[in-house]
């Protein structure tokens, strides 16, 4: 991607239609060391790094979203001992305070925002995971998750207003998939059973169609062993796992169609890297595809986002599965 210097990857995009869209992640990073943050812009005809140099803070971006040119945020690992919260003001990224900026414990993980302006981000406070929701101009911290041991690595908006997290949770030696409900009060549902698995990617269209993508690491295995890719669907009352057509590898987001129903969802195959690879919905199945030829000849996709106003989408990753020189961001537009 121009802009971006090896070693670089992007972890989320999010478009707000035809014209504009975000894309954060990490640029320049040395081996196993974090690189700095990386913040693309699209104006509808290319993609652009925006200029950070102004903020004190540094470090990966882990995530973005917006609903207009002047209302986007965005937030990234901790540096210094604090999570950092950025808004995008129209032209440019600006650090922005909350409640508990600056405390050690604090983690902000996930972001999502509303048509009304809300933003909700996942994260923890106090050593619990919770909530914190911008309404109006104040932040406040919403009850913690009765889950001991969550992370909260997607937030994503149901068509109800309610708000969905997904992350993982302590199971035994391992860990659970976590994923849960907020709409005034917290619903936490099943479990999905993993030796270490995690949820990288959420789509509620109601309590009772609700997809859920992610990764179980396995146990043991070589170094760099891959692992599985998992998707379920809740049906209101339990968990079922569908087979996504390959079987080592990961599955990272969903994006939905113009009707709200999962339509898209991105991945990375370990046995056949030479394109990207995507789930795509036909009816009631969903049925492996490979992305265009390009210039990256073994894409990692990290997130998919539709684009709103057209029947397209955008998907985000880097150029190679692992981010070392030379790996580059990457983006692929599917559809119109």
């Amino acid at each position: 991607m121009p802009g971006s210097t090896p070693a670089a990857q992007l972890r989320r995009i999010a478009a707000v239609g035809p014209q504009l869209a975000w894309a954060v992640g990490e640029e320049a990073r040395a081996g196993s060391s974090q690189g700095r943050a990386l913040a693309m812009l699209w104006n509808g005809s290319a993609w652009s790094r925006t200029d950070l140099s102004h903020l004190s803070y540094a470090g990966r971006l882990n995530d973005v979203a917006g609903v207009s040119a002047d209302a986007a945020w965005s937030v990234g690992l901790p540096a210094a001992d604090a999570s950092p919260l950025l808004r995008w003001d129209g032209t440019t990224w600006r650090e922005a305070e909350f409640p508990g900026s600056g405390e050690p414990d604090v983690l902000l993980h996930s972001v999502a925002v509303g048509a009304d302006r809300r933003a909700w981000i996942g994260g923890s406070r106090g050593g619990s995971a919770r909530l914190l929701c911008r309404d109006g101009q104040q932040w406040r911290w919403l009850d913690p998750l009765p889950v001991a041991g969550a992370d909260l690595y997607r937030v994503v908006l149901g068509a109800q207003g309610e708000v969905w997290v997904g992350g993982d949770r302590t199971a035994g030696s391992g860990w659970a998939g976590l994923v849960a409900r907020w709409d005034g009060a917290w619903t936490v549902l099943p479990p999905i059973p993993g030796p270490r698995l995690s949820i990288s990617g959420l789509h509620a269209a109601g309590p009772d169609d609700v997809w859920a993508v992610g990764t179980d690491a396995g146990v043991g295995g070589p170094p760099g062993r891959p692992g599985s890719p998992v998707l379920s669907h809740f049906d209101g009352t339990a968990w079922t796992r569908v087979e996504p057509g390959f079987g080592a590898g990961s599955l990272t987001g969903v994006a939905a169609d113009a009707q709200g129903r999962a339509a898209w969802i991105s991945g990375w195959d370990y046995r056949d890297q030479t394109r990207s690879t995507y789930l795509r919905r036909d009816g009631d199945a969903w049925t492996l595809v490979r992305g265009p030829l390009g210039p990256a000849p073994a894409p990692y996709l990290s997130d998919v986002t539709s684009v709103p106003g057209t029947a397209g989408f955008w998907s985000a990753g880097m150029t190679s599965p692992t981010p070392f020189p030379p790996t580059e961001a990457y983006t692929e537009r599917l559809g119109a």
